[in-house]
């Protein structure tokens, strides 16, 4: 018998988990030349495009039970359908601590659905069936996510709770939810002074833009380089730091308007270290409200051994 790669997608009923297989068939990235052996051990409302089984070459075999799925059923199936590949859709309340594979099935991802709007009724009423899911999946995705946005850093708290390597998306009906968490930054946000370096400044910058109000009071102390662009009101200039995002040809100046009486005595891209507090509040070039430093010190310095940052 040949080694089989094999996919589990786990959750709960009506989480998402056979759309997102079907989404995953349907992607160029994951087709293969052979055949695809998809176990499905419960039905949901959602059935499977017969049309998309056949383009993407799956063969569907159903599993009712939980005493049927054993390694000998499993061995069976595999010698009648003779697949490359192998992706499990898993009952969600079947104890996956008993999810026992034949010897050549090698598991190559586990991935739990959630769906976020039930995430706590099951948390509360079948937290040892939701820990045994999540122990040891690689990728964790709740979907649904619209209305409880203020409740996602709780439920990410939950989840690392037990385990710890896995990686958390949230997703609503735009797709997946770019936010950062507070126990995600890399500086402490209890600090009354915050110091930015290369590693820190671009998630700073990108925190900033979304929840300036985590900065107010705070001082902040950052190395940067300085900006003046024309027909900027006196009184003020753009420190900031350049940013790589993806290749070299990709580069963007990232800074705020920073007030600072002797602006006028900057001259464009030179190196300072700026202590400054931020408010957020009105400013033309925005045209609109956003983030604005008031520098409490401006010191010259040299170039940083790295000028640019990167998000990589």
């Amino acid at each position: 018998m040949k080694n089989q790669s094999v996919y589990v997608i786990n959750g709960f009923l009506e989480a998402g988990k056979s759309e997102f297989i079907q989404f995953t068939l349907s992607q160029p990235y994951f087709r293969i030349k052979g055949k695809t052996l998809l176990l499905v051990c419960e039905e949901g409302e959602v059935e499977y495009d017969p049309e998309l089984l056949k383009q993407t070459n799956t063969e569907l075999v159903v599993i009712d039970s939980e005493e049927d799925f054993t390694t000998s059923t499993l061995g069976g199936i595999e010698r009648r359908t003779k697949p490359d590949r192998i992706i499990i859709e898993w009952n969600g309340i079947w104890n996956y601590k008993n999810c026992k594979l034949p010897w050549n099935w090698k598991l190559e991802q586990q991935i739990t659905i959630i769906d976020g709007s039930t995430f706590p009724m099951y948390y509360t009423n079948m937290r040892s069936l939701l820990a045994e899911m999540i122990r040891n999946s690689e990728l964790i995705i709740f979907n649904r996510c619209d209305s409880v946005r203020e409740e996602l850093p709780g439920y990410r708290r939950n989840i690392k709770a037990v385990n710890q390597q896995a990686d958390v998306v949230f997703e609503d009906a735009n797709g997946e939810i770019d936010e950062i968490f507070e126990e995600d930054l890399p500086y402490d946000l209890s600090a009354s002074e915050i110091v930015l370096d290369e590693k820190t400044y671009g998630i700073w910058y990108l925190d900033c833009m979304d929840h300036p109000e985590r900065y107010f009071g705070k001082t902040l102390v950052m190395q940067t380089m300085v900006m003046k662009p024309e027909n900027f009101p006196k009184g003020y200039f753009v420190p900031g730091r350049m940013a790589m995002t993806c290749c070299a040809e990709d580069m963007a100046f990232l800074g705020y308007a920073c007030e600072y009486s002797a602006a006028d005595t900057l001259h464009d891209k030179q190196w300072v270290v700026v202590t400054a507090t931020l408010t957020k509040e009105y400013f033309e070039d925005y045209k609109g409200e956003g983030p604005v430093l008031h520098a409490v010190s401006v010191e010259k310095s040299t170039e940083p051994k790295n000028a640019v940052i990167s998000f990589s």
